[in-house]
């Protein structure tokens, strides 16, 4: 008696089991496809992630918000994108063609984050306690010899490349100087910066000194 009772439950079981598979085989495979827009303006949302729930299938949009992929009627679509609010779609069943097309609305989702405070030390007390035993100058002066020192100016100033307006002005200068001397005796440059500095360059690069 016991035999044909479990014979019984294990093709039971077995048709159960068979059932599954194949409700899920029979339904229809389509070529789904559509553009994913904002809610408020219909402008494209470009890279939403439009994945079949509770599995790994799925894509992702263009730039210019549109999708395509094959799906089954029935699947569960999620949508997701950065600024937007998830939502969800279901294929509809018994469609009268294998493809079907969509136009799906994200609607934005406005996140207000904390305030964060930012500190050169990992905590607040050891950033207290920094700023209490710092030492600093005893007046304006004295601050002012540190941060403008002579050297460091000097050295500055020299590093310093030339300013486009002033190397302009400088030119022009000189075009309306030479423009206005022509045919006449050259004009003595002592109070010339500009030939001054050409002077001691060439000094410097040894354009004077004795040829042997």
């Amino acid at each position: 008696m016991r035999l044909p009772l479990l014979l019984l439950a294990l093709i039971t079981a077995a048709g159960l089991l068979a059932q599954g598979p194949v409700t899920t085989a029979q339904r229809d495979l389509i070529q789904f496809s559509g553009v994913v827009v904002t809610g408020d303006s219909l402008e494209p949302v470009p890279f939403t992630s439009i994945m079949v729930k509770g599995s790994y299938r799925g894509t992702v949009s263009d730039v210019y918000g549109y999708f395509s992929f094959v799906a089954q009627e029935g699947d569960t679509l999620q949508f997701a994108a950065v600024g937007f609010k998830r939502s969800q779609f279901v294929v509809p069943v018994e469609l009268p063609e294998n493809k079907y097309s969509m136009i799906h609305q994200l609607y934005p989702d406005t996140i207000m984050l904390g305030t964060a405070n930012v500190y050169p030390w990992p905590t607040r007390e050891q950033f207290a306690d920094a700023f209490l035993n710092m030492e600093l100058a005893e007046d304006d002066y004295l601050r002012a010899l540190h941060n403008l020192s002579p050297a460091q100016m000097m050295q500055r100033m020299e590093d310093m490349p030339p300013d486009p307006t002033g190397s302009y002005q400088s030119l022009a200068m000189l075009d309306a100087t030479k423009i206005y001397n022509q045919g006449t005796v050259p004009t003595v440059n002592l109070m010339n910066p500009i030939a001054w500095a050409q002077f001691i360059q060439a000094w410097k690069a040894g354009a004077y000194k004795k040829k042997r």
